[in-house]
């Protein structure tokens, strides 16, 4: 059963998981971004199904279009923002021999968490 999670910027919903990987569905509202943040104990695969994503990883910061993806690997301070008027929509797979929601250090977070 897939269950959303709504969350300040928008919503995830687990569509896949087995041993060492897990594959979420992330919607980002509008002018709206997730925390910087990176995790200890997997690495991130984002590939951009709807709308346009503004990525920053570790010193870079760089634009996806729908189609394009981008490796997160484990350790990188990360961000995914979405700074336009229409919904993004990604799909991220997650790889790591632990994948739970605690695994995130924030480094900064508009929304106080």
């Amino acid at each position: 059963m897939h269950t959303k999670v709504l969350r300040p910027w928008g919503s995830f919903e687990t569509v896949d998981l087995a041993a060492g990987f897990k594959v979420k569905r992330i919607t980002v509202n509008p002018h709206s971004s997730l925390s910087l943040q990176m995790h200890h104990k997997r690495a991130e695969h984002w590939i951009v199904v709807k709308g346009e994503a503004f990525v920053v990883c570790d010193d870079r910061e760089f634009k996806l279009q729908q189609g394009e993806s981008t490796f997160i690997p484990l350790g990188k301070k990360h961000r995914l923002e979405n700074k336009t008027d229409e919904l993004l929509e990604i799909i991220e797979v997650q790889t790591g021999h632990y994948l739970g929601e605690d695994d995130i250090v924030r480094f900064s977070d508009k929304y106080g968490r």
